[in-house]
């Protein structure tokens, strides 16, 4: 029997050869963290000038320039509890139709007490202070407040009593209390639009020594 032909002998396959692989990437050194470095201590802000003598009628107050800006008014507006949009949604402020936000009322009022406690020192008492608004508060611009004296009257230094019987026998007599002054002032803050704040402050402040 003859054996069938299996037909030409198939070529072998050449092998392919393995793809190099990739070097590993160095592993970088770390790094040194370095030290913070010791800060200078803060330097003391200087202080506005307080008042150092009694005021008198007609004296004016140096002026505080207050720039406007529309972190302010909302800040005022949620520091006091306003909520509505007009001081803090541009949108809604146009729609009613003002052209942006604008400060409210108690932020102007703290300003305006500030402006005088600043002036007058840390001994001194806000007694009332009494403003009507004008001119809007609008961001960018700049308000500018003054202030004048119009009366100053001066309290007599009260000595305070101690009941007889509560007191030790070795008490000592209590100290005298300071005269102090009732003075009232004129406050007046403008924008590029005109008056925005008008009215007065009446406050207490302590006379010194020297003057009484």
């Amino acid at each position: 029997m003859t054996p069938s032909n299996p037909g030409p002998n198939p070529q072998p396959q050449p092998r392919s050869s393995p793809s190099p692989q990739p070097s590993p990437k160095p592993i970088p050194k770390p790094q040194p963290i370095p030290r913070r470095q010791p800060q200078p201590p803060p330097q003391p802000q200087p202080q506005p000038p307080h008042m150092v003598r009694t005021p008198k009628e007609g004296d004016e107050l140096p002026p505080l320039r207050i720039p406007v800006t529309r972190t302010l008014i909302v800040a005022g507006a949620i520091a006091s509890r306003d909520f509505q949009d007009v001081h803090h949604d541009v949108e809604l402020a146009r729609e009613k139709g003002s052209p942006d936000i604008f400060m409210n009322i108690l932020t102007t009022n703290g300003l305006v007490g500030r402006y005088i406690t600043d002036w007058a020192g840390p001994q001194a008492r806000l007694r009332a202070v009494r403003i009507r608004l004008g001119a809007p508060n609008y961001p960018g611009d700049e308000m500018v407040l003054t202030g004048k004296v119009t009366s100053v009257d001066t309290c007599p230094a009260a000595t305070p009593t101690i009941a007889p019987t509560i007191a030790p026998a070795n008490a000592k007599a209590p100290a005298k209390a300071p005269a102090e002054a009732v003075v009232v002032i004129a406050v007046l803050g403008a924008n590029k639009l005109g008056h925005h704040v008008t009215g007065t402050v009446t406050v207490v402040l302590p006379i010194p020594e020297a003057a009484v």
